[in-house]
């Protein structure tokens, strides 16, 4: 069963005249068509290696071609094969690159190999290719940072900066600019986390010169090419629960012409590299855990609402990273801070809006292999309180619904600034908030609030 799908895919793409697939017979998927191999054997002395990984840990192995030479107007047309590694330990990395070698004659051409950060293998990637010089990424290292920088939780004016210094210098790699990257980084990154930007990289002068000769333009435009690619292959595999059925649905879009893909669904939605969360089997179980914590303490229409949280957590949750006190979670494109202790809190819509426990709650108690605890509910929702919100949860959305949920978002807000300032502050902004009321509904001392 295992190859089942991507054999039925096969198939399916000789029929259609397409160009005949290469498939291991080593019980791991290996594909590359003959155009592909043909790409290769043309441009082989620089090969990109980008990783992908699914919901499960399942790793997507992707090779590029990569260079000066390489002048493709389909991104995705770099790809030059794709691989599923059994295991991603030496042993399986190891039968993976013999195979693509076994394939492909011209790997002894290969010069120079472009790897991402978290790539610890480098001895069995030295040993297939002993010619070879392996070195970081610019695309991985450029990521890299930018996971960095939001993990961080630094001032937006001061994250902003950063990530427009970075994209400015990753299209403009001198070694001025670089040394200016650096010394703004020492300069804005607290001291004690500057040892995990790895620094170092950007003053290492060997990682740049295979990015240096291209102008801006080219710059742009090549990291544009490569972040399409990295999405295409999130899109596809990454989200995909079976390594082979993603492997499937990334080779039919593939087939497409690049003017026929571009009316396709492509979800540009941010996503992420390497994951940094647990995708084993434990994570199943800690995740039907959560379920059962929901259901124990939430009222019904409570459950329903986290549920639906909680499966787009399960889709495409993305931990960004954590602080002594708050948690940064990212999933897609949006950004919010979660306070994990009790009271629980996070700065997105639902949480504020309803006092539940949002999709980014979820997220980090899922990655700390936590359950619910009954603490971060309000009493109105609790097991066994009256039901009084049922009619607005089955309600239809409305306009007037929508200013309700914007007047308790606003008021909460309100009293929360109102709690936490200074007896001073606080005699002004209730001033100013009187002043408002008697303006729209009258003296204070008619209606009193």
């Amino acid at each position: 069963m295992a190859l089942t799908v991507l054999n039925e895919v096969n198939e399916a793409l000789i029929k259609d005249s397409s160009p005949p697939m290469l498939l291991s017979q080593l019980g791991t998927p290996h594909y590359q068509s003959s155009s592909m191999q043909g790409i290769f054997a043309q441009f082989p002395e620089i090969l990109f290696i980008h990783r992908t990984y699914n919901t499960t840990g399942v790793v997507l192995y992707t090779f590029l071609v990569d260079g000066p030479q390489v002048q493709l107007e389909d991104p995705l047309a770099r790809a030059v094969y794709f691989a599923i590694p059994a295991r991603e330990d030496a042993e399986g990395l190891a039968q993976m690159f013999q195979q693509f070698k076994k394939f492909n004659p011209a790997w002894e051409r290969v010069c120079t190999i472009l790897v991402d950060p978290h790539f610890l293998l480098l001895p069995t990637l030295a040993m297939e290719f002993p010619a070879a010089e392996v070195l970081l990424s610019v695309f991985h290292i450029c990521k890299f940072l930018q996971g960095k920088f939001y993990q961080l939780a630094l001032e937006q004016p001061v994250e902003r900066v950063l990530l427009a210094s970075l994209q400015s210098t990753m299209c403009s790699a001198t070694a001025g600019n670089l040394r200016k990257l650096h010394t703004l980084l020492s300069s804005c990154v607290p001291l004690a986390q500057l040892p995990s930007l790895h620094l170092h990289w950007l003053l290492n002068d060997r990682i740049w010169l295979a990015h240096r000769w291209r102008s801006r333009a080219e710059s742009s435009q090549y990291f544009q090419g490569l972040e399409v690619t990295a999405r295409t292959l999130s899109q596809f595999f990454g989200s995909s629960s079976c390594g082979e059925q993603g492997l499937a649905s990334l080779l039919q879009y593939l087939q497409q012409d690049p003017g026929n893909r571009a009316n396709l669904p492509l979800d540009l939605s941010p996503q992420n590299s390497p994951p940094t969360l647990d995708t084993g089997p434990g994570v199943h179980l800690v995740e039907a855990r959560i379920q059962n914590s929901l259901n124990a303490i939430c009222t019904e229409p409570a459950v329903r609402l986290c549920l639906g949280e909680f499966a787009v957590v399960q889709k495409s949750m993305h931990l960004i990273g954590s602080g002594p006190e708050k948690v940064n979670i990212q999933i897609l494109e949006d950004t919010h801070r979660v306070q994990p202790q009790p009271p629980a809190s996070c700065s997105c819509h639902f949480h504020q809006a309803f006092r539940l426990p949002c999709r980014h709650i979820l997220a980090v108690l899922s990655s700390h292999h936590q359950v619910l605890p009954p603490e971060v509910l309000p009493a109105h929702w609790e097991a066994g309180a009256a039901t009084s919100l049922e009619g607005i949860l089955n309600s239809q959305w409305s306009e007037t619904l929508e200013k309700r949920l914007a007047v308790a978002l606003l008021t909460e807000e309100v009293g929360q600034l109102l709690q936490h300032c200074t007896q001073e502050e606080f005699k002004l902004r209730y001033s100013t908030l009187r002043e408002l009321a008697d303006c729209w509904i009258g003296p204070y001392e008619q209606v009193q609030l």
